[in-house]
This record gives structure tokens, C-alpha cells and sequence, in this order.
């Protein structure tokens, strides 16, 4: 709910009664993530997005329903074969929805988490959405060093499951991921089929991935804006104080005059493996010492922009610095997908291209080609399953 967050802080602010429906199961060809969320207000506003269509009439209904209610519900929809009309998913997928009515100052952990998401304070929420009635809906807050929240009314045991939830969801919260948590009362870890368990969804908000764009160029421009557009927060780095200006760069969030190595030195605890850099400067006294760098650490992508004979003899140079042929096999250069990219604009949809395709697994052929999955990173998930014996089954609803 990260996308949506402004308002229903807004919303909590002003005492306002709403429904928070959240994406938190995803199997087959769905169209959204698990953590996307559409929520409707008591003035039956809506905002947000659960489904990009497909079944948002009748998720909007379910929050209407909750707010009068005040019980949550957890609803499953798929495709439906008999009736093409029907409420489900066109694309063959399936969504597990959970729908969990707010009023503000009711719940102490859902109200610190919509104020840490809506802060940009690193938090995770943790909801138990199947489980004993009494604990369905408890919501537990839970940052890098405190938690908000409780599950009460529970058993006995909820001192234990309580502090399982917490550590899991802290764990959760440090790798940046959003997915299931299966646990028993006791707060053992178990599989979600077993009798007597609870499932919580924690989902996991931390800072926006950082685009780190080195080279002030005209290609630079275009390469902020469509990684301002995929959610990146973007620094654009030049070690020429005439190139690196606001003004140039109105898009990027930070614009840094500093030699490109300088900087990246000055950023080790600020990258992750979410982490984008986009070599541009094409230029060896730049290039060189940053990729000696760049290759060495352990972030998503790092791509480096340049002619077939710049790469190679970038390549040359950086063997001679003493990178091995592992490391520089992890740049992307020339950068981008072959997509006959000319102007700076095209040329920045093709360097999107391909950190998208990177990330999720993507073939980079026209979806035309072939027959195989759409979403690759789900498709890699279920292998993975299917390799460690355990065959994926639909969430349980």
C-alpha cells in the first residue's frame, strides 16, 4: 500500500473510516504483486489498485462491506470457465485478497505502520490473515529496533507467537521482501497446509531502490526520467560542475559533482542489491576506476554505455586492474536491449529494458514468440519450489 500511502494517512488524520483490500496471494498469470492495495473510504471513495481491472468492482464492494461490518475477510478470485462475465481473472490467474477494515486509533499497530509507510521510515507490517478468529485482522508493526501492536484477544500462547512474528518480520523488513509467514500457536515455523496455524502477510516497506546515473550527458536526462517513472530514487554524478546541474537534471532527486569512484565510496552503505548504476561518461578516466568498483559490489545492475570497440577495450583495461572474468561478465555494455534505440529517449526505454529483464528473469523476446509464462520471476519461484520438493499448491483460503 506504499503507492497509496499519502492518502490514507490522510484519511487516518482526519478520523476517517476505511477499507484497506491488499493483494497477499498470487498464482498464475496475475496481474499485480502480492502488496498491492486498493482502499475504499466510508464516503465510498476509492483509491489505489488491486487487479489493473479485473476485479476491482468487486473488491469495492467487500470494502464497503468491511467498513460496515468491521470484520475482516480473506476472498480468492480466479477465472471463471462457466461464466466469462463472471467476477474473476480473464488472464487464468488467481488473487488472494485480504480486506481489513481501519478506524483510526482502534488499532495500534496498524495506525504506527500507516504513519511509518506514509514517514518513509522502514517498517514492516505484519497481519495475520488466517488463523483463530480472535487473532484474524491483528496487526503488529514492526521496525529495524521497536513494534506496534499486539494479537490480542489470543491464547495463551500468544506471548510466543507474538515474538515470532516480530523476529520474522524483522528479518523480512533487513532483505527488503514482502510474502507469507506460517506459524503454529507456539510460534514454530510450518507449512501453511497444517491444522492449527496462523498466517500472517508481512509486507515490507523500505526506502525506494536507488539509480545511481554517473556522466552529466544528454542521454543521462532521458535515463532519470524513466528511472524516476519505475520508482528508482536517482542521483545523477559528474565530476564537471558545468555539466551537473539542477537545472539539467530537474527530474533527479540528488545531483552530485564529484568524481564518479569518489562518490560510490561515499555510498557503500546506501546500496543494496536493489541497486542501479548507469555508467554513461564512455570516458576510460572515469569508467575505469569506477567499474573496478562497481563490479566488486553487490548491487543489481551495473551497465556501462560505449561503442563494441569502447567495451572491449574497457574490458581490456579493467583485466588489467585486476578484475577477474567472473566479475566483469556481471557489466551490461554496450548498455540496453537491441531495440535500434537512436534518440536519447529510445535509447533510455532500452537501458529499462533491460534492468526490468534482468530483475524478473525476462527472455527479452516479444511476448509473441513464445507460450511460456508472462511473469518469469513467478515461473522461477515455482521451479525452485518444484526442484526442493515442494510442489506449489494454491494459498488456502
Amino acid at each position: 500500500m506504499q503507492d497509496i500511502a499519502e492518502q490514507l494517512q490522510a484519511w487516518h488524520a482526519s478520523g476517517r473510516s476505511f477499507a484497506v483490500a491488499t493483494v497477499v496471494g498470487v498464482s498464475g498469470s496475475a496481474p499485480r504483486d502480492p502488496g498491492a492495495a486498493l482502499a475504499v473510504d466510508a464516503a465510498g471513495e476509492a483509491i489505489g489498485s488491486v487487479s489493473g481491472g479485473c476485479v476491482e468492482g468487486a473488491v469495492y464492494e467487500l470494502c464497503q462491506a468491511a467498513i460496515e461490518s468491521g470484520e475482516p475477510v480473506l476472498e480468492r478470485f480466479g477465472y471463471s470457465d462457466e461464466d466469462a462475465f463472471a467476477v474473476g481473472l480473464t488472464c487464468g490467474g488467481i488473487l488472494d485478497v485480504f480486506v481489513q477494515p481501519v478506524v483510526p486509533g482502534a488499532d495500534a499497530g496498524l495506525d504506527a505502520g500507516i504513519a511509518y509507510i506514509a514517514s518513509g521510515t522502514p517498517v514492516a507490517l505484519a497481519r495475520v490473515i488466517a488463523g483463530p478468529g480472535g487473532l484474524v485482522g491483528a496487526t503488529v508493526a514492526v521496525t529495524a529496533d521497536t513494534h506496534h501492536g499486539a494479537l490480542s484477544p489470543a491464547p495463551s500462547t500468544v506471548g510466543a507467537l507474538e515474538r515470532a512474528i516480530v523476529a520474522e518480520a524483522r528479518a523480512m523488513l533487513d532483505a527488503g521482501r514482502t510474502g507469507r509467514v506460517v506459524l503454529g500457536l507456539d510460534g514454530r515455523p510450518c507449512d501453511e497446509h497444517e491444522q492449527g496455524t496462523v498466517t500472517c502477510f508481512v509486507e515490507s516497506y523500505v526506502p525506494a531502490p536507488r539509480m545511481i546515473v554517473f556522466g552529466a550527458i544528454d542521454f543521462a536526462a532521458a535515463v532519470v526520467r524513466i528511472g524516476k517513472f519505475l520508482g528508482y530514487h536517482v542521483t545523477v554524478c559528474d565530476a564537471r560542475p558545468v555539466f551537473a546541474t539542477a537545472r539539467r537534471f530537474p527530474d533527479a532527486d540528488d545531483v552530485v559533482v564529484d568524481w564518479p569512484h569518489r562518490y560510490l565510496d561515499s555510498q557503500l552503505d546506501r546500496i543494496d542489491g536493489r541497486t542501479v548504476l548507469c555508467v554513461l561518461t564512455h570516458d576510460a578516466k572515469f569508467d575505469i576506476p569506477l567499474l573496478e568498483r562497481a563490479l566488486r559490489l553487490p548491487v543489481g545492475y551495473v551497465g556501462a554505455m560505449g561503442s563494441r570497440r569502447t567495451h572491449r577495450d574497457r574490458n581490456a583495461r579493467l583485466r588489467e586492474v585486476g578484475l577477474t572474468d567472473a566479475e566483469i561478465a556481471r557489466l551490461r555494455s554496450p548498455i540496453g536491449l537491441d531495440l535500434g534505440s537512436r534518440t536519447p529517449e529510445e535509447t533510455a526505454v532500452s537501458v529499462a529494458a533491460e534492468i526490468i529483464a534482468h530483475r524478473r528473469g525476462g527472455s527479452c523476446l516479444p511476448l509473441s514468440a513464445g507460450d511460456g509464462p508472462i511473469h518469469h520471476d513467478v515461473a522461477r519461484a515455482e521451479d525452485a519450489a518444484v526442484q526442493d520438493g515442494d510442489t506449489p499448491r494454491p494459498h488456502a483460503a
